[in-house]
C-alpha cells in the first residue's frame, strides 16, 4: 500500500496549478484499482504472468516508475495544457526546499530499495549501495549536461539527476554489481535530462517531468537488468542462490523478455489511466480542469485557500515594481499593491477584482502647500550644482 500511494502522489503531480482536488481523488481511486494493482500482480505475484515470464524487476521499475510516469503524461494529456497567459517567469521557486525534498527522498529510498530485499541481508547492503552510486552520476550527469548549455552549475540539475538515478536504481540495484550502477547512472542522466525535451515533441504539459524522471528512468533500469544482472548479487539474500541473471550469465532472452514487460507496462497504464480521467472528467460536477479564473488565482487560493508565500510578494520583474508605502511619490502617482503579477490581475476585470492601476492622488491645500515649499527652487539648484 506504501508504493502504491507513492506511486499515487507521483501521477498527482501533473495537475500541477491547473487540475482540481476532489476529481484528483477520485482518480486515484479507479487508478489503484484498474491499473497499479494489476501491474503490480503481474510482476510481484507467483501467478502474474510477467513473473512466470521471468521478467526482473527489483523494486517496482514497472509497476512504480513506468506506471507512474505514462499515467501523469495520460492525466496531463486529458487535462490539458496550461494557460500560456500564466507561463511568465515560470522557474522554480525554492531551491531550498527542493534541495532538503531531493535530500529526504534519497534517504528514504535506501528503505524502498533496501527493504525490498525482505530482510537485514547482503542484498539489502548491495541494494542501498547500487542505489547511492546510480544516484550520484546520475546527478554529476544531469548538471554536466546542463552546464553545456548554461554554462552555470545548477542546483536543481543536480536534484534532478538525483532523482533519475534513484529510479533507474529502483527496478535494478539488487541485481546488478556495484560497477554497472556506475554506468546506470550516466545513462539515465543521459536518457532523462533529453526526454525532458519529448513533452515539447507531443505537446502534452507533464509540468513536473514525471514522464521523463520516472517513466524513462525505469525503462533504462529495467534494460539494464537484462545486461548486467549477476547471480552471485541476487543470491546475497540466502535465498535467490539458484537465480539467473542477465548477459553476465548468458541469459541473452531476459533482453526480449524486459522490452516485452516494459511495452506492456506502459502501453496499459496511458492508455487505460487516460480512459478513467476522461470517464471521470464527463461526470457532471467531477471536471478535472479548475476555471481560468482559479488558474488566475491559482490553485492554493481557490482549491485549498492556503498560500505558502502569504506574507511576500513573489515578483520575478523587480526593477519594474515598486513596493507601496505610506510616503507616496512627488508626482502624484500612487503604487497601489496588487496579488501577484499585475497583468494576471489586470485580466481578471470583475467587480470583486478590479484591474491595478496607477491614478493621480488628489492632496489636500495644506500638503501641497508644505511640498511647494520643500521643493528646491531654481537659483538654489544651480548652485548646489557649481557647489
Amino acid at each position: 500500500m506504501q508504493f502504491c500511494a507513492v506511486t499515487c502522489a507521483l501521477v498527482v503531480g501533473a495537475t500541477a496549478e491547473r487540475g482540481r482536488v476532489i476529481p484528483v481523488m477520485v482518480f486515484a481511486f479507479f487508478w489503484a484499482t484498474l491499473v497499479y494493482c494489476p501491474v503490480a500482480c503481474w510482476v510481484w505475484n507467483v501467478n502474474g504472468w510477467a513473473f512466470k515470464y521471468g521478467v526482473l524487476d527489483y523494486a517496482g521499475g514497472g509497476p512504480v516508475e513506468i506506471v507512474s510516469g505514462m499515467s501523469a503524461l495520460a492525466y496531463s494529456w486529458v487535462l490539458g495544457r496550461r494557460n500560456e497567459k500564466m507561463m511568465l517567469n515560470f522557474r522554480p521557486h525554492n531551491i531550498s526546499l527542493i534541495t532538503l525534498g531531493t535530500i529526504l527522498l534519497w534517504f528514504g529510498w535506501l528503505g524502498f530499495n533496501g527493504g525490498s530485499a525482505f530482510g537485514a541481508n547482503l542484498r539489502a547492503t548491495m541494494a542501498c549501495w547500487n542505489s547511492c552510486l546510480t544516484a550520484m552520476f546520475g546527478a554529476m550527469t544531469w548538471c554536466i549536461l546542463d552546464y553545456r548549455l548554461a554554462r552555470k552549475w545548477s542546483l536543481v540539475g543536480w536534484c534532478s539527476g538525483t532523482i533519475s538515478g534513484l529510479v533507474a536504481a529502483t527496478p535494478a540495484s539488487g541485481f546488478i554489481p556495484p560497477w554497472a550502477s556506475i554506468l546506470l547512472g550516466i545513462v539515465t542522466g543521459i536518457c532523462c535530462n533529453f526526454a525532458t525535451k519529448v513533452k515539447f515533441v507531443v505537446r502534452i504539459d507533464d509540468s513536473l517531468d514525471v514522464f521523463a524522471e520516472h517513466a524513462v528512468g525505469g525503462m533504462v533500469g529495467l534494460i539494464f537488468n537484462a545486461l548486467f544482472a549477476a547471480d552471485y548479487i541476487i543470491g546475497l539474500d540466502g535465498v535467490n542462490t539458484g537465480a539467473i541473471g542477465g548477459f553476465i550469465n548468458h541469459n541473452f532472452k531476459l533482453l526480449y523478455i524486459q522490452i516485452a514487460y516494459i511495452l506492456a507496462c506502459t502501453v496499459y497504464s496511458f492508455v487505460v489511466s487516460a480512459i478513467i480521467a476522461k470517464i471521470i472528467d464527463l461526470v457532471p460536477g467531477l471536471h478535472l480542469r479548475a476555471s481560468e479564473e482559479a488558474e488566475l488565482l491559482g490553485m492554493d487560493d481557490d482549491q485549498h485557500g492556503e498560500f505558502a508565500y502569504d506574507y511576500v510578494e513573489v515578483r520575478r520583474d523587480y526593477l519594474a515594481w515598486t513596493p507601496a508605502g505610506r510616503d507616496q511619490k512627488d508626482d502624484g502617482v500612487e503604487m497601489i499593491p496588487q496579488h501577484g503579477i499585475e497583468a494576471h490581475q489586470n485580466m481578471m476585470n470583475t467587480p470583486t477584482h478590479r484591474p491595478i492601476q496607477q491614478r493621480p492622488v488628489s492632496l489636500p491645500p495644506a500638503m501641497e502647500a508644505c511640498e511647494e515649499k520643500e521643493k528646491p527652487t531654481s537659483s538654489s539648484a544651480s548652485t548646489s550644482k557649481q557647489d
